[in-house]
């Protein structure tokens, strides 16, 4: 049974900053509230109430909302108009498909003398005959009935008629009332069916059968959990259909055994959802023989690359951006690497040993992602030989040696280390014979070569290279 507390009160006064004492309006419909109260105890400042598509069966506990202007209590299992003597301001009130019967009930409202509106559409007591001019001529302060205003004349003509009309509802009303309470009787009836049809079955469940049933039982079990469930989705498909398609009278027991029938089978499936979640086995990580699987359960992307330049392994994982850092576990071992994304493992095999005592692990403050570095455990030294710095070291240390000498090195070049092209002897020079004046000319030196006296040419030797 759901009733109206605090704690409801207080999360449908958002608009008020949760405050229920000041509250002017709020909105209670479609809660399944089955009673009506606490209201004119918390909020005595409220002056506009929702409270339709409910099973309140009563109106009651409003009585001391002196500032209520309009009260909306349609789609309601309310049977006749009571307890709003005490709504000294209330303007408007809509009653749109109850069960009001008690047509006669509406005189309570001639002490709402500020009450302009009233809605009754969708009741039973609308179809008796002179019901409109039974109102009209009940409620003279009444300016609009059912979205139709009420003009002059239709008053006074209710008027004039008022005690037949009166006469005809009275009777109209007496057969009603015999009428629900044979539905009353009959509701009853097949509630107590139904109920007496439930400890039976959970009889059965609990091992008090026949031996013909338990052998049935023993049977259907035999068969495997799949074929059991089915069995059972079958046979609540059934007691489904059987519930739908039978002819039952609009009434208040009715609506009500709907909606608890609907919370009955709505609590079954939520608690099947339950025992099915606990029931679900663990991710496999590791197999029986040790071998750490690859898993993927949140279904990341990921990279993984190898920084040799700093000799380690850094994973990349793409975690959701705005997802909290204190649903992330990371836990780094010498071969793999396993995160916990909110309870679902990411799980990798590294292709090489790393150390996890220096492993890190970082989100990127841009992207949300998950960088986690981890060194290797085999040190590789790489040799890294930069000519610049070999030979600033190498000047570094001739001056050193040139300082402890004594002596002053220059900056001249020496011809003996580094060889530079002749430009001089680009262009081969000419010999210049008979040019110029005689004095000028440099005597030629010809130098005559030596030869050997035993040197002999054979044709068949290769020269020398």
């Amino acid at each position: 049974m759901v009733r109206i507390t605090e704690d409801l009160v207080r999360r449908r006064a958002e608009h008020n900053n949760c405050e229920i004492f000041s509250l002017e309006e709020i909105s209670l419909h479609q809660q399944e509230i089955e009673k009506l109260e606490y209201l004119d105890k918390w909020c005595r400042d409220l002056k506009i109430l929702y409270l339709q598509n409910n099973l309140i069966p009563k109106i009651e506990n409003v009585g001391k909302l002196k500032k209520l202007e309009y009260l909306n209590v349609a789609l309601n299992n309310i049977e006749r108009i009571e307890n709003l003597e005490g709504c000294e301001e209330l303007k408007k009130l809509d009653l749109t498909a109850n069960f009001i019967g008690e047509l006669s009930s509406i005189e309570t409202l001639k002490y709402n003398i500020h009450l302009k509106e009233l809605f009754l559409v969708g009741n039973p007591c609308t179809e008796f005959e002179g019901y409109r001019q039974f109102v009209v001529a009940t409620l003279h302060q009444l300016k609009c009935l059912d979205s139709k205003e009420i003009e002059r004349s239709e008053r006074i003509q209710a008027l004039q008629n008022y005690p037949e009309v009166k006469q005809k509802i009275r009777e109209q009303e007496q057969a009603y009332l015999l009428k629900r309470a044979r539905e009353k009787e009959e509701a009853q009836r097949r509630m107590q069916e139904r109920k007496d049809k439930k400890q039976k079955e959970m009889e059965s469940e609990h091992g008090f059968d026949s031996p013909d049933s338990l052998q049935d039982k023993e049977n259907h079990q035999a068969e495997g959990d799949g074929e059991q469930e089915m069995w059972r989705t079958v046979q609540d498909d059934e007691e489904d259909r059987r519930f739908w398609e039978e002819l039952t009278p609009y009434t208040p027991e009715s609506r009500l055994e709907t909606h608890r029938y609907i919370e009955e089978k709505r609590r079954a499936k939520d608690n099947i959802r339950e025992s099915k979640k606990r029931e679900k086995s663990p991710w496999t990580l590791v197999t029986a023989e040790g071998k750490v699987l690859n898993v993927n359960v949140p279904k990341l992307h990921f990279s993984l690359k190898d920084d040799e330049e700093n000799n380690q392994i850094i994973l990349d994982l793409a975690v959701y951006r705005h997802l909290d850092t204190s649903l992330l576990d990371v836990d780094v071992q010498p071969t793999y690497i396993r995160v916990l994304v909110k309870g679902k493992p990411f799980q990798f095999v590294l292709p090489e040993e790393v150390k996890p005592d220096s492993s890190s692990a970082k989100r990127s403050q841009t992207t949300g992602h998950l960088v986690v570095s981890m060194p290797k455990a085999k040190e590789v030294i790489l040799a890294k030989q930069k000519v610049s710095t070999s030979i600033k070291c190498s000047d570094c240390n001739m001056l050193k040696k040139n300082a402890k000498s004594g002596q002053v090195e220059k900056l001249e070049v020496d011809p003996s280390k580094y060889s530079f092209p002749d430009v001089t002897k680009i262009i081969q020079e000419k010999e210049r014979i008979g040019q110029g004046p005689i004095s000028l000319q440099p005597e030629r030196i010809t130098e005559t070569k030596k030869s050997y006296i035993d040197f002999e040419n054979n044709e068949d030797v290769p020269p020398l290279i």
